[in-house]
């Protein structure tokens, strides 16, 4: 029952660290209270998970300290798990924006990662939970656990217990309280990837739409915050190109998704009096708008029906309706043309809050990095105890960055626990 590292969270940072652990020689119990191992990489990219992207890069994460997930994506990057796919024999695709996914089963990133463990000598303790943790002075134990196969010692314990993303799957704060036990500061969680939810009254307007997706460009504008941080006031403004769709709740689709992460962190470092700022949509992303209109000031068609030349024809209709004008283009001076394509490119909604974490893809927020070695995930005033993926602060985007997250942090504790 003793050992040099356990990792308590099965995933995918939990799995990794164990690989590279066990292949230095140390004995690893890999501690997780799911009856089934992996199941987040499982229903990831529609059941064939997007592993990991082509383009990463610190710029593509978000963090309290958007430097400290520099020095694992350098030590270990995406090329070094594309190999790692290929000499397994996985077939694979990049789509868009550089994602990429396996071409048959998420099933085969989960095999690989377990017949790795089995390779390096990791045992497993699965379906277990643990009830507490405690400092032990028996050296070359530093911590003992107390759990459902009773009591467990080890050396170095690592913590990749993830998220509050997908309740559903399992996902717990037992890493946050395990951060806390040890004096370590927590950035309160928040959901991310997440749909938005509208006001009542908007919502009201845009339900009938329920389904209809639009090809837009959304940012989220800058916050008028009082008092805010000015690592938040600072937020970049990025502005992410795909589908936003229409839901009975609200706001969906992977460009609103993208967003979303940025308009919460805006409200992480306010004051109680801060204000979010508002998502804008461009609705016609890639034309002159205004430039489109004006050429088209002697039609006598009415604006919804030349919208719907670009945008879904109920969609434009609404759009006016919420405008609370459809003048014939003819009738239009050239001054409200302006005033028109403006209000397109900048279709600005302010979000009523997100549909939470049962709807969010990961968590925003987490174990504050200050308190961590961005060199070995390692806690600088508890040694031997270390934290890797989604329970860290540290968020990338959608596509294939949340996991790159999870080999390299895990890869790296796995080099050093």
């Amino acid at each position: 029952m003793n050992f040099d590292v356990i990792v308590i969270g099965a995933g995918a940072a939990g799995m990794m660290c164990a690989v590279q652990a066990g292949q230095r020689g140390r004995r690893v119990l890999l501690v997780d209270h799911a009856n089934k191992i992996g199941e987040r990489i499982r229903v990831s990219g529609g059941g064939r998970c997007n592993f990991s992207n082509h383009d990463i890069s610190a710029e593509h994460f978000l963090s309290q300290n958007p430097n400290f997930c520099r020095s694992a994506l350098a030590r270990f990057n995406q090329w070094d798990f594309i190999a790692m796919v290929e000499a397994r024999g996985i077939a694979y695709h990049e789509r868009d924006h550089g994602q990429l996914f396996c071409d048959t089963s998420a099933r085969e990133i989960i095999d690989m990662l377990q017949d790795q463990c089995a390779a390096a000598g990791v045992q497993w303790a699965q379906p277990c939970s643990v009830q507490a943790i405690q400092r032990v002075d028996t050296p070359p134990y530093r911590f003992a656990l107390t759990c459902d196969r009773g009591t467990l010692s080890c050396h170095s314990l690592v913590i990749a217990s993830g998220g509050l993303a997908v309740p559903k799957m399992g996902a717990t704060p037992f890493g946050y309280r395990v951060a806390e036990q040890f004096g370590l500061n927590i950035v309160p969680p928040q959901p991310a990837l997440v749909p938005l939810a509208l006001n009542p009254a908007l919502l009201a307007r845009l339900q009938p739409l329920s389904g209809v997706s639009i090809d837009a460009e959304v940012h989220c504008a800058a916050a008028q915050a009082e008092g805010a941080t000015p690592s938040r006031a600072s937020l970049p403004c990025v502005a992410f190109r795909g589908n936003v769709l229409i839901t009975h709740r609200g706001l969906s689709g992977p460009a609103i998704l993208q967003a979303s992460s940025y308009w919460q962190m805006q409200g992480m470092g306010t004051t109680a009096t801060g204000k979010r700022g508002a998502i804008v949509i461009d609705l016609l992303p890639g034309l002159d708008a205004e430039g489109w209109l004006l050429g088209q000031r002697n039609s006598k068609a009415r604006l919804s029906k030349v919208l719907a030349g670009y945008l879904p024809r109920r969609f434009a209709q609404a759009w006016c309706a919420l405008s609370g004008e459809d003048p014939p283009l003819n009738a239009c001076t050239s001054r409200t043309l302006s005033k028109f394509a403006h209000a397109l490119k900048h279709w600005a909604l302010m979000p009523a809050g997100t549909l939470g974490y049962a709807k969010a893809e990961v968590t925003l927020g987490g174990v504050d990095t200050q308190a961590l070695s961005s060199k070995t995930m390692a806690a600088k005033a508890v040694p031997g105890l270390y934290f890797i993926g989604e329970v860290v602060d540290v968020t990338g985007w959608l596509g294939g960055y949340n996991f790159q997250w999870a080999w390299s942090s895990g890869w790296v504790a796995g080099k050093f626990s």
